[in-house]
């Protein structure tokens, strides 16, 4: 292989009627929330600011219709924010469909002579 240090990467991105759903950055978004159950936290963590986080969230439940998130007010217990059931099953698909594919990508680099016969 010429180049043995290099990584094939692929930008992945579900989208319905062709608006875009999710894509890397909201799968970060929506896995910070499934750990730190805020949207505030979860944008810090995800690199993005608190607005770009709930429009991000707004836009995958509009283009779904249906919620990918549920939140609840703070008090005594204090609030937070969780992904719903559907939340959680985008993220899971999204997230198999990416290993999936890096796998492909993976083999297709290390064996390009195999890729291209299959492609035959």
């Amino acid at each position: 292989m010429v180049f043995p240090d290099l990584v094939p990467r692929a930008n992945v991105t579900l989208a319905r009627r062709g608006v875009p759903v999710i894509g890397d950055r909201e799968a970060r978004l929506l896995e910070a929330v499934d750990r730190v159950r805020s949207i505030k936290d979860a944008a810090a963590d995800a690199g993005i600011s608190y607005r770009t986080a709930w429009s991000a969230i707004q836009q995958m439940e509009q283009a779904l219709g249906r919620p990918m998130v549920s939140s609840r007010a703070g008090g005594p217990g204090g609030g937070a924010t969780t992904l719903t059931d559907e939340g959680r099953r985008l993220l899971t698909a999204y997230q198999e469909l990416r290993r999936r594919l890096e796998e492909d990508l993976s083999r297709a680099w290390e064996a390009p002579e195999e890729a291209t016969e299959l492609q035959a």
